[in-house]
């Protein structure tokens, strides 16, 4: 695909992937828009954070996903579009669990009538490893059973059998990324690995709910190579594609590694506010990546060690825009 010229619209163009992805979209010459969820503050969300000259480039319309008529006139002349936008965060879906489920499947379900009705090229749908819950098999591939076990999740797997149902009935070119536990610059302290980093540079002690769960984790560069890559390959069409490094890490041994990168050895003290409950915590999660590569020809190329003494360092120039000691749902 050439992009020089491509008219693309990200949904969640303010979040932590959604801003990493215009800011590459700019860069191999799209014109971009973002649509970012309404404020009365005129926060672009971390679009802030792009440098001066990229910001320039994108165009931003400003609404809610659950307002069919604003996605529709965000999607107006459209080639591509990347549908990013959602709430994520899984403790705020317990306390939230509608909210959660109106902007998760029926925002998508505007984005993929509103991209019919519009005749767009290609649609790159995101969903998340939290679909599979638990691990029943490691590695987990694209055949892995899909478990809600909690409201976001389940709120991401009705979600994506919208996607998926709207490629068998109208034979839409939607392509379904399932990427696993992304980290890196400007990713929120709602995220594990933000939240140590930004204790252990600050505090003492650190904060933390379970040790033992085990994730996958790609840095967000890698994650971006293989978005533009799914909406540039042919063969994505009606396909869902896991993105993860196929290693996985405890939350403990992660915890430890960043210790010892950071060049500190603290005190872990456990928040039970931070504990999922036991039945909704997601035990063990490893990708089989092997579709990327076969169709995508994708494969991570920053190692965790790499990846994480990136994001410290940006943590560490960064660290006055967080509120370290406040619990992040």
């Amino acid at each position: 695909m050439n992009w020089q010229g491509k008219k693309v619209l990200v949904t969640g163009a303010g979040g932590f992937i959604g801003s990493h992805l215009v800011e590459r979209l700019v860069g191999l010459g799209a014109e971009v828009k973002g649509f970012v969820r309404y404020n009365s503050r005129n926060d672009q969300g971390l679009i802030e954070l792009l440098p001066p000259q990229t910001r320039q480039l994108i165009e931003l319309v400003k609404g809610d996903l659950r307002d069919v008529e604003a996605v529709r006139y965000s999607m107006r002349k459209m080639d591509v579009v990347f549908h990013l936008a959602a709430l994520i965060a899984i403790p705020y879906s317990y306390l939230n669990p509608r909210e959660v489920v109106e902007t998760n499947i029926m925002g998508t379900l505007n984005v993929l009538n509103t991209a019919r009705d519009c005749g767009v090229e290609k649609i790159i749908h995101t969903s998340t490893s939290e679909v599979y819950g638990t691990a029943q098999y490691v590695p987990i591939d694209e055949k892995h059973p899909l478990q809600g076990q909690s409201p976001y999740s389940a709120s991401k797997v009705g979600a994506d059998m919208l996607a998926g149902s709207f490629h068998r009935s109208y034979d839409m070119p939607i392509a379904i990324i399932r990427p696993f536990n992304t980290y890196g610059p400007r990713q929120s302290a709602r995220a594990v690995i933000p939240n140590i980093i930004t204790q252990a540079l600050t505090q003492d002690e650190v904060f933390l709910g379970s040790l033992h769960p085990t994730r996958d984790l790609t840095y967000v560069d890698d994650v971006i190579d293989s978005f533009v890559k799914v909406a540039e390959s042919h063969v994505s069409v009606g396909e869902v594609i896991n993105i993860g490094s196929c290693f996985e890490i405890s939350i403990g041994d992660l915890t430890h590694k960043i210790f010892s990168l950071i060049g500190r050895e603290l005190k872990i003290v456990s928040d039970r506010r931070r504990i999922r409950p036991a039945k909704s915590e997601v035990e063990r999660l490893c990708a089989d990546n092997s579709k990327a590569k076969r169709l995508l020809g994708w494969q991570p190329k920053v190692s965790l060690d790499q990846g994480l003494v990136k994001t410290i360092d940006w943590l560490k120039e960064n660290i006055d825009r967080y509120k370290v000691g406040i619990y992040n749902i």
